[in-house]
């Protein structure tokens, strides 16, 4: 009887080292097919991933705003609001449609995650890790899976395994080099990896440091959060993720507007919105330039002499930086003159000193190029300043107007032929705002008529570009221009969408998506010819 109990538990025992064996093999090749499979998606469809990342954590962020209560717990948000804020968190756009004070402390944790995954840099880290995947782990890589622009050179085969059935073989590689010339050493991209990391940390965490010791020197500008009831913490943590982002939120509902004498608080977030977007290229390189003079690391040397060849946009050749620093620094100080020869003694910037009026006019034109932060109420500026805040919303972060070189060979040109001739019938971003434009004058076409003066051509088009160039600059709404007044008509903080029709609404959410994802566009409308 023992002797039957103890081969019973022998096999018992065998059984279940078998069939954790096999759930572990299992496992491990469910893993390494879905790594294949989304990873085969990014290379041959990478605007596919983009979408479903910003969808995923959209609603994410629409579910927990839901489930989290307001600070009014009496004040229910409409679904519509709620899923438009959770959008426009993370794709770094601010456009409002209710007020930044009826959220929660909690709710406010949570859409500063979202514009933290939503920003350029976090996204374009996981870009860096999914080049990682692409040459392989453990310097090895899969002669199925690599991308038809990079030719494998020194390899070593390794031996047959049959138990692949010549369904795969991996080879080890001492490095990878491009159809251009170059090469790619699979620690660069590590290196790389970890630099773009450590700057995220850093200007975050260091942005976030500073407006905390401020707000805690200063006792008129802690007395403001006081008076709002928002803690010194989350009002640092929060500003700080969304200068650095380019989002533009801030935790109270006059935006900065509330702060527009504490000229050294503007100062101290102009550099975090300067190095999260503009100049983002630039500060990169002189990271990397700093941790190879600190470290001595061959890999940052080799990022530093081969942008090109990384294959990350933000990565520039000296040349390249110089123009782009050159470009900035040139569109702000227009942007800056401009602004003060218009509105120096305008309502905008009444009961202002000189050096505060400087600063105002500062920090306004670095926020019209992407951030969207406003000291001002736009609605109170001339029609000449919102023209031009119009254009620079329109240009891309990375804009540079000063010539440039050619750099590409033939076989890039020829690589390039079949894309190329796709996006010659794909509208330019130009047809984009004006449909847009258009389909929401329809939606709004009562208010229109009903409410001209709010309502009109320009204020709709100014929010569409903002939205799309995901600036978040608002001309926003106001009672005192309604034709027929209306007792029952109450000023808000938030944005001129918020006043819009729920279709309206909608519309704007696609276009801050499509705003989110415009790179993918930059040189649709090739089919058109202007004579």
């Amino acid at each position: 009887m023992i002797h039957c109990l103890v081969v019973s538990h022998k096999k018992l025992q065998t059984f279940c080292v078998f069939a954790v064996s096999k759930l572990f093999s299992f496992t491990k090749s469910a893993q390494q097919s879905i790594k294949n499979s989304f990873q085969f998606i990014y290379q041959n469809n990478p605007l596919f991933v983009h979408v479903a990342y910003f969808a995923l954590i959209s609603f994410a962020g629409y579910g927990s705003l839901k489930v989290l209560k307001p600070r009014d717990k009496s004040n229910t948000l409409k679904d519509l609001d709620v899923l438009f804020t959770s959008v426009s968190a993370s794709t770094v756009s601010s456009m409002a449609t209710v007020e930044m004070e009826d959220f929660s402390s909690a709710q406010l944790w949570v859409l500063t995650i979202l514009m933290l995954l939503g920003g350029e840099i976090f996204t374009s880290m996981l870009g860096i890790h999914f080049m990682k995947a692409k040459f392989g782990t453990k310097g090895s890589v899969s002669t199925r899976y690599h991308s038809p622009c990079i030719d494998i050179e020194s390899i070593t085969s390794t031996k047959f395994d049959p138990s692949t059935q010549g369904t795969k073989v991996t080879v080890s590689f001492s490095e990878i080099h491009m159809e251009n010339g170059g090469h790619v050493e699979p620690k660069s991209i590590e290196y790389l990896g970890f630099v773009v990391m450590g700057y995220l940390l850093v200007t975050n965490l260091g942005g976030s440091l500073l407006i905390c010791l401020y707000l805690n020197l200063v006792p008129g500008a802690h007395q403001v959060l006081q008076r709002k009831g928002i803690g010194i913490i989350i009002f640092s943590v929060f500003t700080a993720i969304s200068s650095v982002g380019n989002c533009g939120f801030t935790p109270v509902n006059e935006n900065m507007i509330v702060f527009q004498k504490n000229s050294i608080l503007l100062l101290l977030i102009i550099p975090q919105i300067l190095a999260g977007n503009t100049l983002f290229a630039p500060c990169l390189r002189l990271m990397v330039w700093s941790v190879e003079k600190i470290t001595g690391k061959k890999e940052c040397r080799y990022i530093l002499e081969h942008p090109k060849v990384i294959g990350y946009k933000h990565l520039m050749s000296t040349r390249e930086t110089i123009n782009l620093i050159l470009t900035v620094v040139s569109l702000i100080v227009l942007q800056t003159v401009l602004f003060l020869s218009l509105e120096w003694s305008s309502v905008a910037l009444h009961g202002m000193s000189n050096y505060q009026k400087i600063v105002s006019a500062l920090f306004q034109s670095v926020n019209a190029r992407h951030a969207g932060e406003s000291v001002t109420d736009l609605s109170s500026l001339s029609s000449a300043i919102l023209v031009l805040y119009t254009i620079m919303m329109y240009l891309p972060g990375c804009t540079s107007f000063l010539p440039g070189h050619d750099d590409e060979d033939s076989k890039t040109k020829k690589r390039n032929k079949r894309k190329g001739l796709l996006e010659n019938w794909i509208f330019s971003q130009m047809s984009y705002l004006a449909i847009f434009a258009m389909l929401i004058c329809i939606t709004e076409r009562e208010s229109m008529a009903t409410d001209p003066l709010n309502f009109n051509v320009f204020s709709i088009l100014f929010e569409v570009v903002s939205a799309y160039g995901n600036v978040g600059f608002s001309v926003g709404y106001s009672c005192k221009r309604l034709l027929n007044h209306d007792a029952r008509c109450k000023d808000a903080s938030y944005g001129f969408a918020g006043k819009w029709s729920n279709n309206g609404k909608a519309i704007l959410i696609i276009v801050m998506l499509f705003g989110r994802l415009k790179t993918f566009n930059m040189k649709g409308g090739r089919a058109w010819k202007l004579r």
